[in-house]
């Protein structure tokens, strides 16, 4: 039985926890605490009186223990831990995506590291850029083990693992085939707990500078909820407020030349709209229930290859960023006077698997894709670093109308539990004649959450799920009619899309946590808080969809799913 420290009422896993809650930053490559202990790096070791070295990460804390975290046989050992994964890695830092992340560059400084001491070991291997997602370059790998265990553990895909043996060992998928050619959902959670470049996000940021080049053509991006939430941190600010973060980020996409910028948030708004209508369809029949979310492109995926039976429960409702596309090609090229070929739609978003969403041929019209382009926060980030403008200094300007326009239950998607939320905001309005805006009894930081709520004289069962491997567990509970629902929202990563991989790299939960509360309060501090009160969503429908789940709103809003079980 593994031996644990409570204090306050939660549980100290090892000797490392311990050290770090007393101050001491003891260096680790391959430990999260959210994942299983692995042990592999060896740089967490530190001296255990009568005990000699041990590695703090997989030693549980006891009583009496005399432990000593510094001396010249330490730091000398963790020197030549790194410097062996230096003569083992490609060290053209200067233009890695990860440079400024960097586990092992930030341990060779810290760590006094100036030369290399053993024989660089060439590998050459060809890096994989097979799917529209990701970028896997096995030449930065450092066999930690990360990627491998979150994909398993937290995600229950294992798309990659480790191959070979001995200095031949590499992490891969199987057979060693393209990522593309694997299970892979492209939640990217693997390129955000990678400490190298190995794996990271891929970047469309030359390919929008180029379509900013093209004078006859128009370029409208629109921003994710969770974006306003993290974008602060790329330029040191943690403590920037999300309305103030976005407010800025107005200024500089039309100083860098955006003809239009818009809030995805309208868009969640508008999908709560179809949702709610769609789910209270089916929860009044009794068809097609529990209703699954859908706006969530790995969890889509996820249901595709491993539970294709279930893809009639997923709600037939397009993301905020495909109704988002969908529509603004529908309606904007009128608007403003262009043609459609001619108007290019970028989306900021969280999350790698979105660029992936963006390819699918559902999300097109005519051939042509509904969002041209996607960007991570980290790229808009990078793309405000080399348009030199000062982001902490930018003056405030506001979104452009229509599609700038939200309520408070489209800016809170961006939390797990958020969509829920929302759609309750919705339902229970209507229902019940619930004045409440919040729900903040759906809301919280566990991997399962269970609420039920009476709409009418029913009970409405609502699970919140994040992370992949939890949503495989509730939908065993279903089969096996161990459990019931009617609504379920999954996302496939941890917390929500605020924990995104494109988002800035974070490795704790303080992180985390600090941008769900950035959320909530930009809802607090919002007007109007149910999507069904917002005005110009109101005004799309009279124009161009006549209500909620109408066939003109299906033919734009709504889409379908395929088998993709091997």
């Amino acid at each position: 039985m593994e031996k644990t420290l409570t204090i306050n009422g939660k549980t100290v896993r090892n000797l490392l926890e311990v050290i770090r809650n007393a101050g001491v930053e003891l260096p680790t490559f391959c430990y999260y605490s959210e994942l299983s202990t692995y042990g592999a790096c060896r740089l967490c070791l530190v001296n255990v009186e009568k005990r000699g070295l041990v590695p703090a990460c997989s030693t549980p804390p006891e009583a009496g223990m005399v432990v000593v975290t510094n001396s010249n046989e330490i730091r000398e050992m963790r020197k030549i831990t790194v410097e062996l994964l230096l003569a083992n890695h490609d060290t053209n830092c200067t233009f890695c995506h990860k440079s400024e992340s960097c586990q092992l560059q930030t341990l060779a400084r810290k760590l006094g590291i100036h030369t290399v001491r053993f024989k660089k070991m060439k590998k050459d291997a060809p890096l994989d850029f097979s799917t529209p997602s990701l970028v896997r370059d096995p030449n930065k790998c450092v066999l930690c083990g990360d990627c491998v265990r979150f994909c398993e553990e937290i995600q229950s895909i294992g798309a990659i693992d480790f191959a070979n043996r001995g200095s031949r060992s590499v992490v891969c998928p199987s057979f060693n085939k393209d990522l593309s050619e694997s299970e892979c959902v492209y939640c990217g959670q693997c390129s955000r707990v990678c400490p190298t470049g190995a794996l990271t996000p891929r970047s469309e940021v030359s390919q929008v500078w180029n379509a900013l080049g093209k004078k006859d053509k128009k370029v409208v991006i629109a921003i994710a909820p969770a974006v306003r939430a993290a974008i602060g941190e790329a330029f040191g600010s943690d403590n920037e407020t999300g309305n103030s973060a976005a407010a800025k980020m107005v200024t500089a996409l039309k100083s860098m030349g955006f003809f239009k910028v818009f809030d995805i948030s309208f868009a969640a708004d508008l999908t709560i709209m179809e949702e709610a209508t769609e789910f209270v369809e089916r929860f009044s029949k009794g068809e097609n229930i529990p209703q699954f979310t859908s706006c969530c492109p790995a969890w889509v995926k996820f249901a595709e290859q491993y539970y294709p039976e279930l893809i009639n429960n997923l709600s037939t409702c397009k993301s905020p960023q495909g109704m988002f596309g969908g529509l603004a090609k529908k309606i904007l090229p009128d608007m403003y006077g262009i043609k459609r070929e001619d108007l290019i739609i970028v989306s900021v978003m969280p999350c790698t698997a979105k660029k992936f969403e963006a390819r699918r041929p559902e999300l097109s019209t005519n051939g042509i894709q509904d969002i041209d382009f996607v960007l991570t926060t980290q790229e808009l980030a990078r793309m405000i670093e080399e348009s030199g403008l000062s982001f902490n200094t930018l003056e405030k300007s506001a979104f452009d109308m229509p599609l700038g326009f939200k309520t408070g239950g489209g800016v809170i998607f961006g939390n797990s539990g958020g969509v829920a939320e929302a759609v309750l905001r919705n339902v229970l309005s209507k229902s019940d004649s619930n004045e409440t805006d919040e729900f903040s009894f759906i809301r919280g930081e566990g991997g399962i959450r269970e609420v039920t709520v009476k709409v009418g004289e029913k009970d409405l069962r609502v699970a919140v799920v994040h992370g992949l491997g939890n949503a495989r567990k509730v939908i065993k509970a279903i089969k096996n009619k161990e459990k019931e629902y009617d609504l379920i929202e999954v996302m496939a990563c941890p917390g929500g899309c605020i924990g995104g991989a494109g988002q800035p790299v974070y490795n704790g939960m303080a992180t985390r946590n600090r941008r769900t509360k950035c959320l909530y309060e930009n809802d607090k501090v919002l007007e109007l808080h149910k999507p069904m009160d917002n005005p110009y969503v109101q005004q799309v429908y009279q124009k161009y969809l006549d209500k909620p789940c109408s066939h003109k709103a299906h033919e734009i809003l709504h889409t379908h799913y395929i088998n993709r079980k091997k």
